[in-house]
């Protein structure tokens, strides 16, 4: 199963009895402001959870798996997860 936004929205509207579209203007702004963080180069640390870093990524070598030829794979800035150690310690015992 996965999780969407319509999810997360529909159990703020169960559990803080709001409108659905209250639920998804909360649930849309915290994905931005997670996003514009990141975005500005910042970390986001979401206490009992998790942390997002953006990681840079050197330039490499690669090869095109189609037609094997020598390509370099650019350098590049990547999002990471990690999570926190209460959210580890849940999924381990799940």
């Amino acid at each position: 199963m996965s999780l969407s936004k319509k999810d997360i929205a529909n159990g703020l509207v169960r559990k803080l009895e709001i409108t659905h579209a209250q639920a998804l203007q909360l649930t849309n702004d915290f994905f931005d402001q997670i996003q514009a963080t990141l975005v500005s180069g910042e970390e986001v640390k979401l206490s009992s959870f998790g942390n997002f870093v953006i990681r840079e990524k050197t330039a490499r070598p690669g090869r095109n798996p189609k037609t094997g030829e020598a390509v370099e794979i650019s350098a590049r800035k990547v999002v990471n997860f990690k999570a926190g150690p209460k959210l580890k310690k849940l999924t381990q015992e799940g």
